[in-house]
């Protein structure tokens, strides 16, 4: 398969509505906010999501959560152990970090998209690595159009969690979620470094894919299914390697207002792709 020879951005409007789509550990779990009351979705929340889209599909993916675990590896050094080139490396006394990342891209998807750092101690007599793959695939982090509303409420846990005679005392605890908000996020592909790690066209569209499926098999507790939805993929392809225009430009294209005071639905906010010559970009709905 051809290697990515031209540049590409794109951008991704979605909804949340009764959800807490990336919770702050430092802040109770309640849903990331900036200083302006906006709402964000971290990057690697977003990389996490893409990861288990992939991983859906059939694709080779390095870092595996622990509930999607499909090949029993408890590490990310069994896993990279389990291919027996890279096995020999780490064993190696004289191991060549150009030799490991290059097979770790050509066996993962994820690895040769997003990159990855590998850090391993040597096994036996090996001299272990140390390598960082950078990887052709940026994502911003997600914010909101609007501030966004955060609603808390009292939980209860009021049942027993090991034998007893007695009843243990009820257990509280708080669950946070967004009433309803837009966001968006931008990304790009940069060809110099698609060509060391080996990242392909067909990558490309199994990328795209992920994007417009992106909250599919993702349900929880915190984001019952439907409660995030992806409503449009906009995906511009560049003719050259360096593209026509900066990337900043390029995400500036896209312009999202509402059209009421309080929005509470997707369609309260009016959608605007400007232009620039020369370059066309490709819209896609959600499912």
């Amino acid at each position: 398969m051809s290697i990515l020879d031209h540049k590409i951005d794109f951008a991704v409007v979605l909804s949340v509505t009764k959800a807490n789509p990336n919770g702050d550990p430092l802040n109770g779990n309640r849903p990331r906010q900036n200083y302006d009351g906006h709402g964000e979705i971290s990057d690697v929340a977003i990389k996490r999501k893409i990861r288990n889209r992939l991983q859906d599909m059939g694709g080779s993916i390095f870092v595996q959560s622990n509930d999607r675990n499909i090949d029993d590896f408890k590490s990310l050094r069994e896993r990279a152990e389990s291919n027996l080139a890279l096995q020999k490396i780490l064993k190696s006394k004289n191991s060549s970090s150009d030799e490991f990342a290059s097979i770790a891209c050509e066996q993962w998807l994820d690895v040769r998209s997003f990159g990855q750092v590998f850090a391993f101690k040597g096994a036996g007599s090996g001299a272990g690595v140390s390598v960082g793959v950078r990887g052709p695939v940026s994502i911003h982090t997600a914010t909101s159009v609007d501030p966004i509303d955060i609603t808390s409420m009292q939980i209860t846990k009021s049942v027993n969690s090991e034998p007893g005679k007695e009843k243990g005392s009820d257990t509280m605890g708080m669950k946070h979620r967004v009433d309803f908000g837009v966001y968006v996020f931008y990304g790009s592909i940069n060809t110099q470094l698609a060509e060391k790690t080996r990242f392909t066209i067909d990558d490309a569209e199994k990328l795209k894919e992920a994007l417009v499926t992106l909250f599919e098999n993702d349900a929880s507790a915190a984001r019952p299914d439907g409660s995030l939805e992806v409503h449009k993929v906009y995906w511009w392809e560049h003719n050259s390697k360096l593209g026509q225009y900066s990337s900043a430009k390029v995400h500036r294209l896209v312009d999202i207002k509402s059209n009421v005071d309080e929005p509470k639905s997707f369609d309260d906010y009016t959608i605007y792709v400007n232009e620039l010559d020369g370059l066309k970009v490709e819209i896609l709905d959600g499912l």
